[in-house]
């Protein structure tokens, strides 16, 4: 039986083919340089007991901190993957160009709309920008539901018409 001093001497024997494993199991000698290095470190803080079989146990331990790094490894794809997709793409951001066609349109609309007669204003602007129900609009306009209905009917008719409120 090897004590954690006999546990780090077999290391040092055996690390060549411990580098060689990781290696192989990780694809990459540099990943494997790490991954010895995690094994150094676990011997160093010697928490193990008697070690019967110290080269099979560093192996045992080499092919565990593998298969965890490579699960980790997928793992922190996945998660890149996942974040890479829901990044905006640069066509989501707004040229200066689209920003001040978009500026332009919604000042349009700000006309229009403050070019409605006052009631139709106030029920078009309760509902689409404020996200009132129709009938508690009804309720502070003192009409019916019935009315709000057609106040927005004829609203969204001025917004859309390309004449806006000409023919009211």
């Amino acid at each position: 039986m090897t004590q954690g001093g006999g546990l780090a001497a077999a290391y040092l024997e055996q690390r060549p083919a411990l580098l060689r494993l990781l290696s192989a199991r990780l694809g990459s000698v540099s990943e494997a340089e790490d991954a010895l290095q995690d094994l150094w470190l676990k011997i160093e803080g010697g928490t193990t007991g008697p070690v019967e079989h110290p080269a099979a146990y560093l192996f045992r331990m080499a092919s565990n901190l593998a298969t965890d790094r490579r699960v980790a490894a997928v793992r922190r794809g996945t998660l890149e993957t996942a974040w890479d997709a829901v990044q905006p793409q640069p066509t989501e951001f707004p040229n200066s160009e689209r920003l001040l066609l978009s500026r332009d349109a919604l000042a349009h609309v700000e006309t229009r709309i403050a070019a409605m007669p006052e009631r139709m204003q106030a029920a078009y602007r309760l509902f689409r920008i404020e996200q009132v129900p129709q009938r508690e609009i009804a309720t502070r306009l003192g009409v019916s539901v019935s009315a709000v209905e057609k106040l927005l009917h004829r609203a969204y008719l001025h917004l859309h018409r390309p004449g806006g409120l000409d023919d009211d």
